[in-house]
């Protein structure tokens, strides 16, 4: 993998990037998409990205004029979200399979609050930022296993992320913000194409997903998915995870039930995302990081981790060999329940059955054989999620102020803008 990444940046020859620290608020790049880094078809750069399978349809290119004409450019305009999408809600709202609760607000500490005094914590909304969890959840890794996933990206600075996990044969699961994916198509590419990484949802444009309406919510994962089903040779993803871990019944509900997807959230938190702001430190990261892979292997972890600066990205370079030398299993999250990594295949390589978003009729993987989950350690009796909390699973669970509002103050720098020449 080390050599075809060599040759990527030798045919290219030019790729320049700007250390980054950050980017805008909510992690999300504002500014018009480039498409000065796509080749022609007959360019010799893609014979590096062919895929192996594709649902047989063709697809606008990655980085095209074209390909970025078809999504929003910026915020989510609800009266365009496209038909299908919105029966599909207005179907599962119908047959009862989404909860009737009203959209959370974010206090001045950063925590949601729900109208008519709901408990967050209780069975109704069971909030994920208070650490409720339902069985469906996945939070925890099997023992013995360090579930690898990246938020935020894709990004200029994901680049030598990626270059990190191909040198080590790693296989990580990125859950990616689509309007990044749309302004960063090469840093895309990389991670799809050339690593045969695992991706996965993090919304459109990064917000409290509680605190929107149903359609809203419906923008937000349809506009991720359909970027990313028309991006991968038309894979529909498995799996999301919220910004800032922020998720109640009804935000499940409209994953699962619209959409098909299977919420991811953490059982430890880097707090990575805030080390451009000084709310930690590379030293904070590495103490904890020794401390938890130093640790009981049971459960496993499953590590919130960002590839949104030079410094997270090298938070994670520092605790990987922590890992090796305690014998643990790096493992791409998508793959800890020991099925398919999408919907519709089995991963980024194998057969792709079509389907298109938020149609849940689509068919299993060609090449799927049933297999049994992977144990998300859901014996143990003990639980740090506070009492009221909705089949609690074990493990030490983790959400500090990634879930606060100071995740959206963090001082933003300016991004070098990576292209090819």
């Amino acid at each position: 993998m080390s050599r075809r990444i060599a040759s990527f940046f030798a045919l290219a020859g030019c790729i320049a990037l700007a250390g980054a620290s950050a980017v805008g608020s909510g992690h999300v790049q504002r500014r018009s998409p480039s498409t000065s880094w796509y080749h022609a078809d007959d360019h010799p750069a893609h014979s590096l990205f062919k895929r192996n399978f594709t649902d047989g349809t063709t697809y606008a290119p990655i980085g095209s004029q074209e390909w970025a004409n078809a999504y929003p450019q910026d915020t989510i305009n609800v009266t365009a979200i496209p038909k299908a999408w919105i029966d599909a809600l207005n179907s599962a709202v119908s047959a009862g399979k989404i909860p009737n609760l009203p959209p959370s607000t974010v206090n001045s500490q950063g925590f949601t609050t729900y109208s008519g005094g709901l408990d967050p914590n209780g069975q109704e909304v069971c909030s994920a930022t208070y650490q409720c969890y339902v069985a469906d959840d996945l939070w925890n890794a099997p023992q013995g296993d360090v579930g690898l996933s990246f938020d935020d990206g894709p990004l200029p600075t994901s680049t030598a992320l990626y270059e990190f996990l191909a040198n080590n044969s790693l296989r990580s699961t990125h859950f990616f913000i689509g309007s990044n994916i749309l302004y960063n198509p090469q840093q895309f590419s990389m991670a799809f194409d050339q690593l045969g990484d695992d991706i996965a949802v993090h919304t459109w444009t990064h917000p409290y997903m509680t605190t929107l309406s149903n359609e809203e919510l419906v923008g937000e994962f349809g506009w991720t998915m359909e970027i990313i089903h028309n991006s991968t040779g038309g894979r529909l993803p498995k799996y999301w995870r919220p910004p800032y871990g922020d998720a109640d019944n009804r935000v499940r509900a409209i994953a699962k039930e619209v959409f098909g997807l299977t919420t991811v959230i953490w059982n430890q938190d880097t707090g990575d995302w805030s080390l451009t702001s000084g709310g930690t430190t590379a030293q904070a990261i590495h103490n904890d990081m020794e401390k938890w892979l130093t640790g009981p292997k049971n459960p496993g972890l499953i590590i919130l981790e960002h590839e949104l600066s030079n410094q997270s990205v090298q938070a994670f370079m520092d605790a990987y060999p922590i890992m090796k030398s305690n014998g643990w299993n790096t493992i791409s999250v998508a793959e800890l329940s020991g099925g398919p990594v999408y919907q519709n295949s089995d991963n980024s390589t194998d057969p792709v059955t079509p389907g298109t978003v938020a149609n849940l009729a689509v068919q299993p993987p060609p090449n799927s054989t049933s297999s049994t989950p992977a144990s998300t350690s859901t014996q143990s009796t003990s639980s740090s999620a506070p009492s009221g909390s909705n089949h609690n699973t074990s493990g030490t669970v983790s959400i500090s102020s990634s879930g606060r509002v100071n995740y959206l103050i963090a001082s933003m720098a300016a991004i070098g803008l990576a292209f090819l020449c």
